[in-house]
């Protein structure tokens, strides 16, 4: 061994090793992917013209990042942050806000404490979060009734008109009360809210996931071909309270309010397989935002 001892040979060739392998994780951290790159690979694949005015932009950290791993969610709260940072997803695509408010902006709350914990958790272990709203929403077909269709399993009940239309048989037709129920089964849905007749058939359903505003929810449940609308949110005093009284005025109608986060979640579910049909290089999983409310 050219005068080297057994022990100062083994103790050569472990420097080299670790050596290697440094310089193999060296390497390797070089070629990982950045936020940056991940951003551009979902801009040319959403198949839609990116917007100048948007909220679908880096709303923390920066796009030099290296990503270890991502996790799509339907709203970056602080527990889904945390779950998906202890799984090594640093790399977070959301689509609802991250800090509270549609422009996802921090000025009207300069000193608010949740703000500085939830920044700092971010910061230390090195997440970035991008919101991915309008173009999810703008793709053809729109990523969030995708898989909201998917999770639901109404395929074989999509109407020609759209893909938030649906045409339920006639023979035997289904109730509002089993309807809700289906939904409530299959989006895990543990406060759903119900307005109308429990026994009322159903045979054509609209859907609008996420928040309804007061003219498109009033507009659809006025429709002569709509029985129920199916919602994430609405404001009491607007769909719901028009619901009530074109119930009372003799038409056979219902809202169903599934709440806003069981209403997309599946949507974001459907994003991680669409994001591996192009990103290979990292792990990509989806983490579910939990819902907010108990039944009391």
């Amino acid at each position: 061994m050219s005068g080297m001892s057994a022990f100062e040979n083994l103790s050569r060739r472990s420097f080299l090793a670790g050596s290697a392998g440094v310089a193999l994780a060296s390497a390797q951290e070089s070629r990982a992917l950045t936020v940056g790159q991940i951003i551009e690979r979902i801009q040319k694949n959403v198949g839609v013209a990116w917007r100048a005015e948007t909220v679908d932009k880096i709303i923390f950290g920066n796009p030099d990042i290296a990503v270890k791993g991502v996790a799509t969610t339907m709203m970056a709260t602080l527990e889904v942050i945390q779950r998906a940072s202890a799984l090594g997803r640093n790399f977070i695509v959301t689509h609802e806000p991250t800090f509270w408010e549609h422009q996802d902006t921090t000025t009207a709350l300069p000193n608010d404490p949740t703000v500085a914990f939830k920044s700092n958790f971010m910061r230390e272990h090195n997440v970035a979060v991008f919101r991915f709203h309008d173009h999810w929403h703008a793709r053809n077909p729109d990523g969030i009734a995708t898989g909201m269709m998917q999770e639901l399993g109404w395929e074989k009940y999509a109407a020609p008109e759209g893909r938030n239309r649906f045409v339920f048989p006639a023979t035997p037709p289904i109730t509002l009360s089993a309807l809700a129920a289906e939904i409530k089964s299959k989006l895990k849905a543990a406060t759903m809210r119900v307005v109308g007749d429990p026994k009322m058939p159903v045979t054509r359903a609209a859907a609008s996931w996420g928040y309804n505003s007061r003219e498109g929810g009033i507009r659809v449940l006025a429709r002569e071909d709509v029985d129920v609308l199916i919602a994430g949110e609405a404001r009491e005093w607007e769909v719901v309270e028009y619901a009530q009284d074109i119930i009372a005025s003799g038409k056979k109608k219902a809202l169903i309010l599934i709440g806003h986060v069981a209403s997309e979640q599946a949507g974001m579910k459907y994003c991680a397989s669409w994001l591996k049909g192009f990103i290979s290089e990292v792990p990509i999983d989806f983490v579910a935002a939990p819902e907010p409310f108990w039944p009391a």
